[in-house]
């Protein structure tokens, strides 16, 4: 899911029955409370849009209902501590920018422990580590990159593909990983520059010890929420100043809706609007689609390959046929291979004996050992089959970058979007989805103001 761009991604968990094998997600918010058949506002989806909506309605003492499709809230935030006994962040992990992230600034009511992640990363030139010159070309190519997807995106919103300078030699592939498929999902050909060009820099992080998704449970914890109740209708047209939400277990009435529901969902129809939605905020949708990225958890106990504690390491690869490594996360000994992107999403669809595969011999060819011979525990996410996520987290196509903004648009003052997607700065990050449901929030309480209570 975090839930990534460069630093990491912003994203979750199976949910069952239709996920894969995996642990199920256990509550960690009030079920199903007292619900009265009218509110002020339905909120749908319980990830970091939907719970910032609710605490900011909350705050301002309008009555909400908050539904959630899965058996658990975070949405693409989820901290599992079943399969390896230790917190395993399922989708995002890095707390980016924490000067700037909400989340990060109400992280002190939560009591959880929270410490910078370790600066810079480590990369891999065949079985030794890239030599200080090395590491400079890299960095280098890398800021070249960034510059040459700037600069294009002032002219015409090409790829970030297209735009990249012809002079990265045998980092090309490398750095197209790292700048694509590990920072935004997809191959960079995917990508708009634009949409790339205005993301905010991601350059300093924070870590949750107990896991991302237990920061975000503890935020959520005294919001009531209705779980495994998937909204099936929004009817907006019919009824002057409202909404009619249909749900698995009933109907609310309600003046407004807020829908964070991910791009891939809305587009994929699971909701049903009456009217149909806007051809504007379904073209929107659909320029916003989510990118692969899943994660390869292996417990390597005795740290084999002599890492620190949340350390980073790429490759000098010479193909897409890579990862990154993302070492005993919290001083523990699981360790994470995250693949996205193109090649990504075609191993996930080959099932968990592909992936692991994959990870073990990858890790092989670079430490130059048999791990299979020693790990563990092992568990492989699919994103790309939950049911309520469909995906990781949006990345534009070229010419798309605008579409972040129409998303924000209100439908008829009675439907507002919000998530990661909703943010032109801020997509793909827990933090971006927070401020956009916030955002919502404030929308429709406005909105209040202008027509019929």
């Amino acid at each position: 899911m975090s839930a990534t761009m460069t630093g990491a991604p912003a994203f979750g968990a199976p949910v069952p029955p239709a996920a894969p094998p995996g642990p199920k997600r256990s509550a960690p918010a009030p079920q199903a409370p007292t619900r009265s058949s009218t509110v002020d506002v339905v909120i749908v989806g319980a990830g970091a849009a939907g719970i910032a909506a609710a605490r900011r309605l909350a705050s301002l003492g309008r009555r909400f209902a908050l539904v959630e499709a899965s058996a658990t809230i975070g949405g693409r935030c989820i901290a599992d501590t079943t399969v390896f006994g230790v917190p395993f962040d399922r989708g995002a992990h890095w707390i980016h920018m924490p000067d700037i992230n909400p989340v990060a600034k109400l992280a002190t009511q939560t009591g959880l422990d929270l410490y910078p992640a370790p600066p810079g990363q480590r990369v891999r030139i065949g079985r030794r580590y890239a030599r200080e010159g090395e590491m400079e070309d890299y960095l280098g190519g890398v800021v070249r990159a960034s510059t040459a997807i700037a600069d294009a995106s002032r002219k015409i919103d090409v790829s970030c593909a297209q735009a990249l300078p012809k002079d990265l030699g045998g980092w090309r592939p490398m750095i197209e990983f790292v700048l694509g498929p590990f920072g935004c999902g997809k191959d960079l050909s995917e990508v708009s520059a634009a949409d790339f060009a205005r993301s905010a820099e991601r350059d300093s992080d924070l870590l949750c010890r107990q896991g991302f998704g237990a920061l975000l449970a503890k935020l959520a914890a005294a919001i009531p929420v209705e779980l495994s109740n998937p909204v099936t209708r929004i009817s907006w047209g019919a009824k002057a100043g409202g909404v009619d939400v249909d749900t698995a277990r009933g109907q609310f009435e309600a003046r407004a809706a807020i829908v964070t529901v991910s791009t891939n969902v809305l587009s994929a129809g699971k909701i049903k609007f009456t009217p149909d939605l806007p051809k504007r905020q379904l073209d929107a949708a659909a320029r916003l689609k989510l990118g692969s990225y899943d994660h390869v958890a292996l417990e390597l106990p005795g740290n084999p390959f002599g890492l620190r504690p949340d350390e980073l390491v790429f490759e000098k690869a010479d193909s897409n046929h890579t990862a990154a490594l993302f070492a005993n996360v919290s001083g523990t000994s699981l360790c994470i291979v995250d693949i996205g992107g193109s090649f990504g999403r075609d191993l996930a669809a080959k099932g968990d004996d592909a992936m692991f595969d994959f990870a073990q011999t990858w890790l092989s060819g670079l430490y130059g050992s048999d791990v299979a011979k020693v790990v563990k525990r092992r568990h492989a996410t699919h994103w790309n089959d939950d049911p309520w996520i469909m995906g990781a987290f949006s990345a534009a196509a070229p010419g798309g970058q605008p579409s972040r903004k129409v998303l924000m648009e209100s439908v008829n003052d009675r439907i507002w979007f919000a998530g990661e997607a909703a943010h032109e700065t801020l997509w793909g990050t827990v933090g971006g989805a927070w401020e956009s449901g916030e955002r919502a929030a404030d929308a429709v309480v406005k909105s209040f103001g202008r027509k019929p209570g």
